[in-house]
Parts: structure tokens; C-alpha cells; sequence
């Protein structure tokens, strides 16, 4: 016999996955959240033009940056990463660091390969 969850289960269930992440080239190792569904969807229209479809010059522009601000957090929850400042110095940091740090983002919010291509316009 099959027991479904209720709303409030369901409402209840503490379910954002989270991984630490190693990142040599900044000597230490972060914690990645994974994205609700209401910051999934807040984060993918950032990359949507007036028209309804991802702009490349748009959608390729601070995409690694924006993401892992998304999702690196600290040991209590909270986003490391707030102010456009701290993603703009984010973004210069090393590609490989921030493609590491992305992947483990993108996997515990369920974004697929194929979503990014969307958003970046590729």
C-alpha cells in the first residue's frame, strides 16, 4: 500500500542539497547549495530578453559569476555572494575555479546541460 505525503510534509521537508566543493586555486574547499525552485526560476529570467528568449550577449554574461553567487553559501545557509560588486570580483576569478564550482551548482538545482545552452544562447 502506497502512503502519500501531505502538503504539510511535503511544505516541512528540509530538501536543498548541498556538497562541498574543493577549490585548489583558492586553497579551500565551499559549500554549494542547491536552488529552490522560486531562485531556479528568478535566476533563469535574469537571462531572458523583452522578446521571451535567452539573449546570448545576455545570458553569457556573468553567467558563471551569477550562478555560484546563487549557490555558495555558508555553513548556516545564507549566500556568501550578495551585491552586483562582490559577482562583478567573482567573475575575475579563475574560470576553472568558477566551471568547478558551477557544475555541482547547476547538478543540485537540477539545471540541466541543456538549460544552460538556453540561457547562454548557445
Amino acid at each position: 500500500m502506497t502512503t502519500y505525503l501531505s502538503a504539510e510534509q511535503i511544505l516541512d521537508a528540509v530538501d536543498l542539497p548541498t556538497e562541498d566543493v574543493p577549490v585548489p586555486e583558492w586553497n579551500g574547499v565551499v559549500r554549494v547549495q542547491g536552488m529552490s525552485g522560486a531562485e531556479l526560476d528568478k535566476f533563469q529570467a535574469r537571462f531572458i530578453d523583452d522578446k521571451g528568449s535567452a539573449s546570448q550577449s545576455r545570458g553569457l554574461e556573468m553567467f558563471r559569476a551569477r550562478i555560484v553567487a546563487a549557490c555558495v553559501v555558508d555553513a548556516d545557509g545564507k549566500r556568501l555572494f550578495r551585491s552586483e560588486a562582490e559577482i562583478k570580483r567573482l567573475g575575475d576569478k579563475s574560470a576553472n575555479a568558477l566551471t568547478r564550482v558551477v557544475d555541482a551548482a547547476r547538478r543540485l538545482s537540477g539545471m540541466t546541460e541543456d538549460d544552460q545552452n538556453e540561457l547562454t544562447g548557445n
